[in-house]
């Protein structure tokens, strides 16, 4: 057994006084009743040792506070398998309820998956991890018990989407066991549903595990083989943002003329005009806009001159609900700065990500703003 709560806290850098605070913030913009602040020392102390059992009142807001799952605060081992059913007849009253999932319950789980998706794309993942647990379970159970092929598939398309949504949050979250499994589920339900797009997508993401845990060799390899694999199933714009994440993850291996081409194709295959947002694949939003902000970081990562004029022309067209990506924006600006030696505007754009990144809870962003700041 870990401690999950003291990991937790260290991925975000906050000691018990602050996660203190940040229990009786959560309290007073949630009008919840919480102990004294100095029993919340001693309750956070205790928890940490193992001398005090974490409530679920305490619990709830601390999985809100860290984006964690119950079982990563309490520090268990993540579960792997079916849900159990005792006897027969509960096995049937459960495939009966799978066969009557209608279209319109799909649609209905598809569009819980999007407004979990603009939440977390405006104001972070951290507090969704109690909702994106619910969501996949349901999702899972209903394709557990789902018999026929016409009910499994558009289930398993369904849990596709959320499944790789979830991978994205837990890894802004610090979560990367968590990130790789949901990815890993992701990838599974896109073949049993024959969705190409889905699986080139969810491939292509879990690159980034890989590049984050220092493997971008294999990242590269990983985020290619994601192209292979969408091969002519895939819509244009899909195709431009698997070769833009080609470009980033090439950038971070080094790979100058691979990030380049990577990037040429990117250019090649978007579609025309101000669209982002793909219809086939609404995950995905891209357009020149974005492309410019990506080939900016791309560029920046390696170093090159002319990463400073597209961030800055990226900053002025950013979306301004995509907090994340802002955040990320100010980094590459900071890094493209530092790399030409200007220092001042390399820490501005610096506290502008840092101001950012407290307000989405992204330990990614903030482990990258870190790494950024011990280059001043």
């Amino acid at each position: 057994m870990t401690n999950g709560l003291r990991a937790a806290r260290n991925a975000r850098e906050w000691s018990q006084e602050r996660l203190v605070r940040e229990i009786e913030r959560h309290a007073r913009q949630h009008a919840l009743t919480v102990a004294s602040t100095a029993s919340l020392h001693v309750y956070v102390s205790e928890w940490e040792n193992g001398r005090r059992p974490i409530s679920e009142r305490y619990a709830r807001i601390l999985r809100a506070l860290l984006g964690v799952t119950d079982d990563e605060l309490h520090g268990r081992r993540t579960s792997a398998g079916p849900p159990e059913v005792d006897g027969y007849d509960e096995l049937v009253s459960r495939i009966d309820a799978a066969r009557n999932v209608s279209v319109t319950m799909v649609q209905t789980f598809m569009e819980q998956t999007e407004l979990l998706r603009t939440v977390d794309r405006q104001m972070g993942a951290a507090g969704l991890v109690d909702q994106m647990t619910g969501h996949l379970a349901t999702l899972e159970d209903a394709l557990t018990f789902a018999v026929l092929p016409e009910t499994r598939r558009p289930v398993a398309r369904a849990l596709a989407g959320a499944a790789t949504l979830a991978a994205w949050q837990a890894l802004d979250s610090g979560a990367v066991e968590r990130a790789w499994r949901n990815y890993e589920l992701g990838k599974r339900a896109a073949q049993e549903a024959g969705e190409p797009m889905y699986l080139a997508h969810a491939t292509a993401e879990q690159a980034y595990v890989l590049c984050d845990a220092g493997r971008p060799a294999t990242a590269v390899e990983l985020v290619r083989d994601a192209i292979r694999v969408g091969g002519s199933k895939m819509s244009p714009r899909l195709k431009a943002w698997l070769y833009a994440a080609e470009a980033e993850i090439c950038a971070k291996a080094g790979l100058a003329n691979d990030c380049r081409r990577a990037l040429d194709e990117a250019a090649r295959w978007l579609p025309e005009g101000q669209t982002a947002r793909d219809p086939d694949m609404l995950s995905i939003f891209l357009n020149e806009g974005h492309l410019r902000r990506w080939r900016g970081n791309a560029l920046a990562l390696l170093g090159d001159d002319d990463a400073v004029e597209s961030l800055y022309d990226a900053l002025g067209a950013l979306d301004p609900t995509f907090i994340r990506a802002a955040a990320g924006l100010r980094c590459d600006l900071a890094q493209a700065h530092l790399a030409r030696g200007e220092y001042d505007q390399g820490q501005e754009h610096l506290q502008q990500a840092r101001l950012l990144a407290n307000r989405t809870g992204s330990v990614r962003q903030r482990r990258r703003i870190e790494q950024l700041t011990q280059q001043l």
